[in-house]
């Protein structure tokens, strides 16, 4: 079996390729065969010794995103059989229902191994079917990104405006879902070869931010002055102060990412717009099913910024780390 691993933090040349003897499935337990694995920027964090949420144990198999096929199950195993195609939850504990605490005690890629592997042995409660119409590449791209997006816009209501920011995996899953239920989206991005893509997949108003740094003017300009319904904010406190200001009164803004990173807050924005601000993580195995459900029936196709074999996974991250990319970037196991 091959297997990457991250030796130390901060060092993408000390992931190492190594062998392992197949395992078997125990009790309640089945085993899947890896087709594809994919990145987040969750990883990078892992990797450069910033992710604060579980302590990194160095050494683990990294990546928490993965598709595949079981190839045997365990003793008891009643939701799958031998041959199904299967996705691996983002958290493997939270099933349903609000998030806790025990829930992140166990966060393959972090502080449990990883994806980045031939096989895995996981809890049959912890894989979800995959959508008939989506290849392993394109499944892999769903359990952190995808049910995040799903998570931040499941109460965006149809005419509602939704603004996405850039064109990282979350994002375009949540343009991707905010159509699909109707919803009018504003989109921001660097370039004009990006927001050409964007329009096709379906953003009503692109703002180029290197042309309009002041872009949540444009997005009050776009909206008639009301501001947008929703904000899906990925850069943290480095953009926070002008999604407040993008925002129509009463508006919610779901808080995913950390990108643009610095910046602070003035205390201030809050006093000139009434808004939500939430955190959203990634959701349960059953938000996950029901957003397979909408996918199957809206036949939404994942953006797949790039396919990198297995034995260029540290190619992958390097790519990923130049946030070049236009979607999600995908490693396949089986070549």
């Amino acid at each position: 079996m091959q297997s990457f691993h991250i030796g130390r933090q901060g060092d993408i040349d000390s992931l190492e390729r190594e062998l392992h003897a197949d395992p078997t499935p125990g009790k309640g337990e089945i085993l899947v065969r890896v087709r594809a694995s994919s990145l987040n920027y969750r990883d990078i964090m892992i990797l450069e010794g910033r992710y604060g949420r579980v302590p990194f144990i160095p050494g683990l198999i990294p990546l928490s995103d993965a598709a595949g096929e079981v190839v045997a199950v365990g003793e008891g195993v009643t939701r799958f059989r031998s041959g199904d195609r299967v996705a691996l939850t983002a958290l493997p504990r939270w099933l349903a229902g609000k998030i806790t605490p025990e829930v992140l005690i166990n966060q393959p890629g972090a502080n449990r191994p990883g994806v980045l592997s031939d096989i895995k042995i996981v809890q049959e409660d912890a894989l979800v079917a995959i959508p008939e119409s989506l290849s392993f590449e394109e499944a892999a791209t769903l359990p952190g990104a995808a049910v995040t997006a799903w998570v931040a816009v499941g109460h965006v209501r149809p005419g509602e405006t939704v603004l996405v920011q850039g064109t990282g995996g979350v994002s375009l899953f949540a343009l991707l879902f905010a159509k699909s239920a109707g919803a009018r989206v504003i989109a921001t991005t660097s370039s004009d070869e990006k927001a050409e893509r964007l329009k096709v997949l379906g953003a009503d108003t692109v703002v180029n931010y290197q042309r309009e740094p002041e872009w949540h003017l444009a997005v009050r300009e776009a909206t008639g002055g009301r501001g947008a319904d929703h904000v899906i904010e990925i850069g943290g406190t480095g953009t926070l102060e002008r999604s407040i200001q993008a925002a129509a009164m009463a508006g919610h803004i779901e808080l995913v990412g950390t990108l643009a990173g610095g910046g602070s807050l003035d205390a201030a924005a809050f006093a000139r717009n009434i808004v939500t601000i939430r955190w959203a993580s990634v959701g349960s195995r059953t938000d996950f099913e029901a957003m397979n459900r909408a996918i199957a029936v809206h036949r939404l196709q994942p953006v797949v910024d790039r396919v990198f074999p297995f034995a260029e996974a540290r190619q992958a991250y390097r790519h990923f780390q130049s946030r070049s990319h236009f979607g999600k970037v995908v490693i396949r196991h089986d070549d």
